[in-house]
């Protein structure tokens, strides 16, 4: 009996309509059974939230890409929320891997659990699916956009690539998910390292434009204007200053790595 091919599941943060969800879907066409549950309409910086406002309505919708039909699935929800629901709903087997983008932007830094492509991944591997969280670095104004000007070729390519060795490999021990991150002008030939999470904050927070407190407040962002403290092993630096595609191995332990002995024995010297 043939062998059952792999199952590969696909989500995003930027809607079931994001180029760069459905480039990262064509590369794997012909590796094995494709599930896209995305959401339904922009989720961008929903990190792994689970709000109970969302309804949970589940639309499906056939897609022709490269000449084959496929059966896919928009989700009233966040990023997390669409995983929860293809997994406990839609998958009809555990799925081999979960792709998460190609997000419109980079997700670098301390502040990636905003980030709901990251979010996403997450989610899935906290499932027990082994998972990648895919971003393109972009200039701000193209974060929330669905442009076809943006070439997610290279971004596709590497996705493939860290992609196709998930599934005949699966995680290192003591990781739980990859994270890549793809410069703006990448070509499959561009070098790639393996990184740490900066310490550093990609994207800094701005304050409200309003006369008044109860006025409408929406907070922005902008670049982190000095990012000359980031470590050079790390995303955020690999990733800007070196141009080179930056790889991170992440774990959902979040326990500081400290001594606990020790540092009881600090509390309770303290009293």
């Amino acid at each position: 009996m043939a062998a059952q091919r792999p199952l590969i599941m696909f989500t995003n943060d930027d809607g079931f309509d994001s180029p760069g969800l459905w480039a990262a879907v064509d590369v794997f066409l012909d590796v094995g059974d494709c599930l896209i549950v995305a959401p339904r309409e922009q989720q961008s910086s929903m990190g792994r939230s689970m709000p109970n406002t969302s309804e949970g309505r589940i639309y499906q919708r056939e897609v022709t890409r490269n000449g084959r039909t496929l059966t896919a699935y928009a989700v009233d929800g966040t990023p997390a929320q669409a995983v929860q629901h293809g997994l406990c709903e839609l998958a009809d087997r555990k799925p081999d891997l979960l792709i998460s983008g190609i997000n419109y932007g980079e997700n670098v830094g301390v502040g990636i659990t905003i980030s709901g492509t990251v979010g996403a991944a997450m989610e899935a591997t906290s499932l027990g699916v082994p998972s990648l969280a895919v971003s393109q670095q972009l200039p701000k104004d193209l974060h929330l956009s669905h442009s076809n000007d943006v070439d997610f070729s290279a971004a596709a390519h590497f996705t493939a690539k860290f992609g196709r060795w998930l599934l005949a490999n699966g995680l290192p021990e003591g990781v739980d998910l990859f994270k890549l991150e793809v410069p703006r002008d990448a070509t499959p030939q561009t070098e790639w390292r393996m990184t740490r999470l900066s310490r550093v904050r990609r994207f800094l927070p701005l304050p409200p434009k309003r006369e008044n407190l109860d006025d409408k407040g929406y907070i922005d962002y902008q670049n982190n204007p000095d990012i000359s403290p980031a470590a050079p092993d790390s995303d955020l630096y690999v990733l800007i200053n070196d141009g080179c595609v930056a790889v991170t191995p992440l774990t959902l332990d979040m326990t500081a790595p400290v001594d606990f002995d020790a540092l009881t024995a600090a509390i309770n010297g303290a009293d």
